[in-house]
């Protein structure tokens, strides 16, 4: 599970656009999802990336999935563009 993933979810969160619990951190881990840091790496391969997407979390989770060579679990289908392994959400 990406960082940039829960930024983005506590930011959804914060802001009433999306209803998750206090402790969903807690749900997280328990799950067995292992956490992906945001490295340098994938700030420079976000920067680098064609401008097919404009949203910046989006943009450093198809770095990451490229780096890292995973899967990219979405439902936007511009993800494709990037060459980078789509999971459709």
């Amino acid at each position: 599970m990406s960082a940039a993933s829960l930024w983005e979810i506590a930011i959804k969160r914060a802001s009433g656009k999306l209803k998750i619990p206090e402790d969903f951190l807690d749900y997280i881990r328990a799950a067995g999802f292992k956490e992906l840091p945001i490295t340098t790496e994938h700030g420079w391969a976000a920067g680098g990336l064609p401008r097919f997407h404009q949203d910046p979390f989006d943009r450093v989770l198809i770095a990451q999935a490229l780096c890292e060579e995973v899967l990219f679990a979405t439902c936007d289908r511009q993800a494709a563009q990037y060459g980078v392994a789509v999971l459709e959400a």
